[in-house]
């Protein structure tokens, strides 16, 4: 008879009196200790695979000591740089002795639980009454509906146009900006006349100029 057990993150296969060394536990040396991850059992060539625990089976066992493991050398090169450099480890270990495989412990403590969390008849019966209490009547969903049609036709009301309001509508849209473009057009005309007018000068102005500079000329000489 014999188990496959997951204890600290490991697997081990365990059979009655067996003594194993496994990663640091907590707990005290002497405690007693019981593992419930049982992935196989094997009971005299009956063979039971967890999906994924076995139920119904756990293991006694007892820590007999905690200790080291045995150093572990690490040691680091790297080659044509100078570089090199060890380490070493010892691994926090727990010592346990297994005392025994026990079968059928654990079926009798779920069957208590469940039991426990039965409710009784009595109870089930108010809760269903608390629950027809908080029913509405049929009265107040007709008078909801009513609530609900009143709102929709206001407003569809609201939303309602003519057809003919739209078009006139866009059609005053669609003049306006023309009449505007044709003001500025217009003003825009006026102003580049104006300053035409402003910028040339009269021939008769130029030869008045031209006949000073001959006087001035004729006087310096």
């Amino acid at each position: 008879m014999y188990a496959i057990v997951e204890i600290a993150g490991q697997q081990f296969k365990v059979e009655k009196e067996q003594e194993i060394f496994v990663h640091r536990l907590e707990g005290d040396e002497g405690s007693n200790i019981e593992f419930d991850n049982v992935l196989l059992f094997d009971n005299d060539g009956k063979v039971s695979v967890g999906m994924p625990n076995v139920k119904g089976i756990s293991i006694k066992a007892k820590i007999l000591e905690h200790m080291k493991a045995d150093k572990v050398i690490v040691f680091h090169k790297k080659r044509r740089k100078g570089y090199q450099k060890q380490n070493g480890h010892r691994q926090y270990m727990s010592k346990v002795l297994i005392e025994d495989i026990l079968s059928g412990v654990a079926k009798k403590k779920v069957k208590t639980e469940e039991k426990v969390k039965e409710t009784p008849k009595a109870e089930k019966k108010e809760v269903k009454v608390e629950a027809k209490a908080k029913e509405t009547p049929k009265v107040e969903k007709k008078e909801v509906k009513a609530k609900v049609e009143v709102k929709a036709e206001k407003v569809t009301k609201v939303k309602a146009t003519p057809k003919g309001a739209t078009k006139k509508a866009t059609e005053a849209k669609a003049e306006k900006p023309k009449a505007i473009t044709e003001k500025k057009v217009e003003k825009k005309k006026e102003t580049a006349k104006v300053e035409t007018k402003k910028e040339v000068k009269p021939k008769a102005e130029k030869k008045e100029v031209k006949e000073t500079k001959k006087e001035d000329k004729e006087s310096k000489s």
